[in-house]
């Protein structure tokens, strides 16, 4: 029996194709649409290439668009996707519209078609992404950071312990704590043993966790001094700015000409407060919980300091903490702090205090 054939290239030229991925370590929940049409929701391995070569093989010529969501993988994918000819963005997860539907029936698969969805009607932004080097040094100042949280988890379990045998800290190792001659009685406060050992073991990975820490500190303090040089020397002119302040400002910001208003980079920074407004009504709560868990604290941190040592910030200061806490106040401190930090940086002017 005769069958009829028709064979013709595929040619989806002036096309495009729109791709949501749902990222998992082990597979990949993907969903493929065309302007009109669903064509597929499927399962895959991991890897970038093998959604490439579905796109060549299915869609040869044509436009190919896709998004992800920021997590745990970091931005390797949309370096190797943007590689093989794929437009993609990388979209932080809060700003994917979700129906309440979809949160109480969540799956890969209703996942990638959101994204998808989403995508195809232009609803999506994509976050910055830095390029390879930056990232590496970013990282590097996180690591400490995490360094610094192992350290407080040892110290923690050892204030535990001795709680646990009623073992009360003398008045002279009050404060400060962890000097050498405290780390000393530490070692010989419980009897030799099974709770001794104990103590000696967690004593010995907290000072090698304090050596690691040293040892990326210097990294960094050799990466202000030689690659970020010229914006540490700016920076570090602002007060309150200090060498790990101004290292994670450049690692995490990266660019400052992105953020075209000063209200944009307050919201980056997380220093604006939640509104809820309906109708008539419009009530300012504290500020909001998105922002970058890496910035926010510095900069607090760092408007206590300038609050001290600026005269205009000191004055601004006293005058706010007689309307509000001292804990709101300082918020206000850290705006005005981070103007001076996107001004300097923008102007690649030093900042001079004004007596």
């Amino acid at each position: 029996m005769k069958t009829l054939q028709i064979t013709k290239n595929l040619d989806y030229t002036g096309e495009a194709v729109y791709v949501g991925i749902d990222v998992h370590k082990k597979n990949w929940g993907v969903c493929i649409l065309t302007e009109h049409l669903e064509h597929k929701v499927f399962s895959q391995p991991p890897r970038p290439e093998v959604l490439a070569n579905y796109l060549y093989k299915h869609f040869p010529n044509a436009d190919y668009y896709s998004a992800y969501e920021a997590g745990f993988c970091g931005f390797w994918i949309d370096q190797q996707l943007q590689s093989l000819g794929i437009s993609n963005l990388v979209v932080n997860p809060s700003d994917i519209p979700t129906t309440d539907k979809e949160k109480k029936r969540k799956n890969d698969r209703r996942d990638a078609r959101k994204i998808a969805k989403e995508l195809r009607n232009q609803n999506l932004e994509g976050i910055y992404v830095p390029d390879k080097d930056i990232l590496q040094d970013r990282l590097l100042l996180r690591t400490r950071k995490k360094l610094l949280s192992d350290i407080k988890r040892c110290k923690n379990r050892i204030k535990s312990q001795l709680n646990f045998f009623g073992v009360k800290i003398p008045k002279e190792w009050d404060r400060p704590y962890w000097s050498k001659g405290f780390r000393s009685w530490l070692r010989t406060v419980l009897p030799k043993g099974t709770g001794d050992l104990l103590i000696h073991v967690q004593l010995a990975e907290m000072e090698e966790i304090e050596k690691q820490k040293k040892h990326v500190e210097r990294q960094i303090v050799l990466l202000a001094k030689e690659k970020y040089n010229t914006l540490v020397d700016l920076l570090r002119s602002i007060p309150g700015i200090g060498i790990l302040a101004a290292m994670t400002l450049i690692t995490e910001l990266v660019d400052i000409d992105r953020f075209k208003t000063e209200d944009q980079f307050h919201s980056f920074l997380g220093l604006v407060p939640n509104i809820y407004a309906s109708g008539e009504r419009e009530k300012v709560g504290r500020i909001t919980k998105r922002h970058n868990a890496f910035l926010r604290p510095i900069i607090i941190q760092a408007a206590w300091t300038a609050a001290r040592s600026d005269p205009s910030l000191n004055l601004s200061y006293t005058r706010l903490c007689k309307t509000m806490r001292p804990n709101r106040a300082i918020i206000r401190i850290a705006k005005k702090l981070s103007n001076r930090v996107r001004y300097v940086w923008r102007h690649q002017v030093k900042y001079v205090i004004c007596l």
